[in-house]
This record gives C-alpha cells, structure tokens and sequence, in this order.
C-alpha cells in the first residue's frame, strides 16, 4: 500500500468511510485521514484498496488530503 491510495475501511467506527493512505508506518500500519476520518493509525487488514490514487506527499495535511481527493471522482459511499 503506497502514500495516496485511496480506501474504505472495513472496520471500527468509521468503517464503509473512503479515507487515504497519508503515511506508511510499518509493514501492517498505515496512517489514513480524509474529511469523513480523523487521521489515525490503521491496520492494513483493516482497509479495502480501490484502483483510485491521488497525489500527495507523505505527511500530507489535512487540506492537502481534501483538496487532493476533490480532483478525483470518487464511487458513492454505501
């Protein structure tokens, strides 16, 4: 999984919600955020990859991330 990688989570709170990889942890954590999730630590396993990237750097605020995932259509939310 690579920084900008657009994904639903699977699981928690927040799961169904499209967030992006921001920053790679190690090789099971990734740090996401998107405007519908706080930016937070999360377990591979616990994110479904789309075909979808944006472009962004590693550590990429907040505004970067919304301003990024604007460009891009995104599928509806379930």
């Amino acid at each position: 999984m690579d920084v900008g990688m657009v994904c639903k989570k699977l699981s928690g709170r927040e799961a169904g919600r499209t967030c992006v990889i921001v920053e790679q942890i190690d090789k099971n954590f990734v740090m996401v955020d998107s405007p519908g999730v706080r930016r937070r630590r999360c377990n591979i396993r616990h994110l479904d990859p789309t075909e979808i990237t944006v472009d962004i750097k590693e550590g990429a605020s907040g505004a970067d991330v919304e301003k990024a995932l604007g460009k891009v259509k995104i599928p509806d939310e379930a």
